[in-house]
C-alpha cells in the first residue's frame, strides 16, 4: 500500500467531533484538540461531555506543569474544546470519531442520525476494535466515507492508529483519514476490514500458545512470562499482560475474532481463561487474575534451576542456526569448544545432545536429548529454557545439569519446563510469523504495515515477519509441520503464505 501525501489531510481550522466521552473518546478528542483543531464533544448521557471537557482540560494542565506544553498552547486549545449537548452541534465537523458502547446496532443508529446531519464530505470513523468497519457502514446511505481509526489506549501517548478501509471504503476517504492521523503526529496503518484488524489478530498466538504450555503443564505462569521476556525478548508475559489487559476483556477479543472465522481452529480460546473469566478472577482490576494482587501478596518467582557445573568442553556439530551466536559465548566463556559435521547440535561430555527446538519431543528419540529455547538474542538474553523426556531425567541426570551449567556459564538463569513441542518462544514465534504471513497474503495489509503495528501496537521486539526472516522461513514451516503432526487439529498447519516462503528460500539457499 503506498504512502499518502499529507497535504490531504484535513485541515486544522476545520471541526473534529468525538462522540463517546469514555477514556477512549476522552483521548482522541485530546490528539485532535493538541493538533490544533476544534473539537466537539458529544455523549448520549447529560452532562458527560462537560465532565469530560474539564478532564481533558486537567490533563493538559498537567502537561504544562511537566513543561510538555506551553501555556499560550494550553489556553488556546481550551478555547477549541466545546461540549456539544446534541448531535446537532456537530453539523459544521469535517470528521466525526464515535467511540461508544461496542454494540452494532448502537453504531449503525448513531451514524445514520449523524448522516442527516453532517455535510457530504464530512468524514465518518468508527473507533471499534471488535467489530465489522463494513457491518458498521452498511446503515448508511453513503458508506464510501466512512472508516475505522483504530487508537489503542491510552490514545494521546500510543502511536499507532490502524485505518480500516470496510468494503465500500472509498479510497479517498481512507487516504484522508490515514492523512489526518499522519498529521497528528500518529503513526497510521492502512489495513482490509478483517476481523481483529491487524494487531488483535495477528496477536492471538502470543497468549494462546502461553496458556497452551501452561494448560499441558509443561511450565507454570510466571516461568512462562519470565521466558517471554527475558529469552523472547517482550516487554511483558502473556500471563501478566492479560492480567493487565482483564481477563475477561482479552479473552472477549479472542472469543470474537474466533467466532468471526467461523470457529477457526487457528483462533480457538483458551478453556483455562475462559475459567478465570467465569470465576470472576478478571486480573489486576479484580484483584486476582493469573497471579494475585490483594495487598502483601508476592508474585511467584520462575522455576530457575540451582547452580551447576559447566563442562570443560563441548562439540559443536554443524551450523546450530539461529543459535549459532552462542558459540562464541561458549568460547569467551572461557569453554573449549571443538567443530564437527552433524545435525545443528551440541554435543555434552556425558553424552547427551543438546538441540535447538524443533517442534518435535525429547521422548521420540533415545535418552540423552536435552532441548533449548529461542531466544531473541542469545548475547542479550538472561533466561534460556530447557526441556526433556522423563526418561533422560532417570537414566542421564548429569546431561540435564550440563546443559544447565553451560548455559549459566554464560550468564544465564535457566528454567527447566516439560517436555512440551515447541516449547515456549519458538512456537509463539513461529505462529506470529506464520500469521503475519498470511494475512499479507490475504490482502488485510502490508508487510511493512504488520511489522509496524506488532513493534508500536503490542510492543513486539521485532515484527514478526522480520523474525521470521531472521529465523527464515524454512524453519518456520518446519517447526509448524512439527506441532502439527503432535497437535493433528489444524491449528499449527502451515499457511500457504509460510509454504510459499520456505520453498523461496530452499530456492535461494540452492542457487
Amino acid at each position: 500500500m503506498t504512502a499518502i501525501d499529507s497535504t490531504t489531510a484535513i485541515d486544522v481550522s476545520r471541526t473534529v467531533a468525538v462522540v463517546g466521552t469514555g477514556t477512549m473518546g476522552q483521548g482522541i478528542a485530546q490528539v485532535a484538540l493538541v493538533a490544533g483543531h476544534p473539537v466537539r464533544l458529544h455523549d448520549a448521557v447529560p452532562g458527560r461531555a462537560e465532565e469530560a471537557a474539564a478532564a481533558i482540560a486537567a490533563r493538559l494542565d498537567r502537561l504544562v506543569d511537566k513543561g510538555r506544553m506551553a501555556a499560550s498552547d494550553r489556553d488556546a486549545a481550551r478555547g477549541r474544546l466545546i461540549p456539544a449537548g446534541t448531535l446537532a452541534e456537530l453539523a459544521d465537523a469535517a470528521l466525526v470519531v464515535e467511540a461508544v458502547l461496542e454494540q452494532l446496532t448502537v453504531k449503525q443508529q448513531l451514524f445514520t442520525e449523524l448522516e442527516k446531519i453532517v455535510a457530504d464530505d464530512c468524514l465518518l470513523a468508527t473507533n471499534t476494535s471488535s467489530l465489522s468497519v463494513t457491518a458498521v457502514a452498511s446503515a448508511l446511505q453513503s458508506p464510501g466515507r466512512f472508516v475505522g481509526l483504530h487508537f489503542f489506549n491510552p490514545a494521546p501517548l500510543l502511536p499507532l492508529v490502524e485505518v480500516v478501509s470496510g468494503h465500500a471504503t472509498d479510497d479517498e476517504a481512507a487516504g484522508r483519514a490515514y492523512a489526518t492521523a499522519l498529521a497528528w503526529g500518529k503513526t497510521p496503518v492502512r489495513c482490509a476490514d478483517t476481523p481483529g484488524f491487524i494487531v488483535n489478530r495477528i496477536a492471538r498466538p502470543f497468549y494462546a500458545e502461553a496458556f497452551a504450555v501452561h494448560e499441558e503443564r509443561g511450565a507454570d505462569p510466571a516461568t512462562i512470562d519470565a521466558v517471554l521476556r527475558e529469552s523472547g525478548g517482550f516487554r511483558m508475559g502473556a500471563f501478566e499482560l492479560t492480567d493487565l489487559i482483564g481477563q475477561d476483556v482479552n479473552e472477549a477479543v479472542t472469543r470474537s475474532v474466533w467466532e468471526s472465522f467461523f470457529h477457526s481452529t487457528k483462533f480457538t480460546p483458551s478453556l483455562a481463561q475462559r475459567r478465570l473469566v467465569e470465576s470472576g478472577r478478571h486480573g489486576r482490576k479484580s484483584g486476582h487474575g493469573w497471579f494475585s494482587y490483594e495487598e502483601g501478596t508476592e508474585r511467584p518467582l520462575p522455576r530457575t534451576q540451582p547452580s551447576a557445573a559447566a563442562p570443560e568442553a563441548v562439540v559443536v556439530q554443524g551450523d546450530l542456526g539461529p543459535a549459532e551466536p552462542l558459540v562464541g559465548l561458549i568460547e569467551r566463556a572461557g569453554i573449549a569448544v571443538v567443530r564437527e559435521e552433524g545435525d545443528g547440535s551440541i554435543a555434552l561430555p556425558g553424552g547427551a545432545e543438546l538441540g535447538l527446538v524443533d517442534g518435535e519431543t525429547a521422548f521420540e528419540f533415545d535418552d540423552g536429548v536435552v532441548y533449548f529455547d529461542l531466544a531473541l538474542d542469545y548475547e542479550k538474553a538472561t533466561r534460556i529454557a530447557l526441556s526433556t523426556s522423563d526418561s533422560t531425567l532417570r537414566t542421564m541426570p548429569g546431561a540435564v545439569e550440563e546443559a544447565v551449567g553451560l548455559f549459566q556459564a554464560l550468564g544465564k538463569d535457566v528454567s527447566l519446563i516439560g517436555d512440551v513441542p515447541g516449547m515456549i518462544v519458538a512456537r509463539t514465534v513461529a505462529m506470529l510469523a506464520d500469521f503475519a504471513a498470511d494475512a499479507v497474503d490475504r490482502g488485510v495489509a502490508s508487510g511493512q504495515d504488520i511489522d509496524t503495528a506488532m513493534r508500536l501496537g503490542v510492543n513486539y521486539p521485532a515484527g514478526p515477519l522480520e523474525w521470521g526472516e531472521k529465523l527464515g522461513f524454512g524453519r518456520v514451516c518446519a517447526l509448524l509441520e512439527a506441532l502439527h503432526e503432535r497437535y493433528p487439529t489444524g491449528r499449527y498447519a502451515p499457511s500457504l503464505a509460510t509454504a510459499r516462503r520456505a520453498r523461496a528460500n530452499d530456492e535461494a539457499g540452492s542457487r
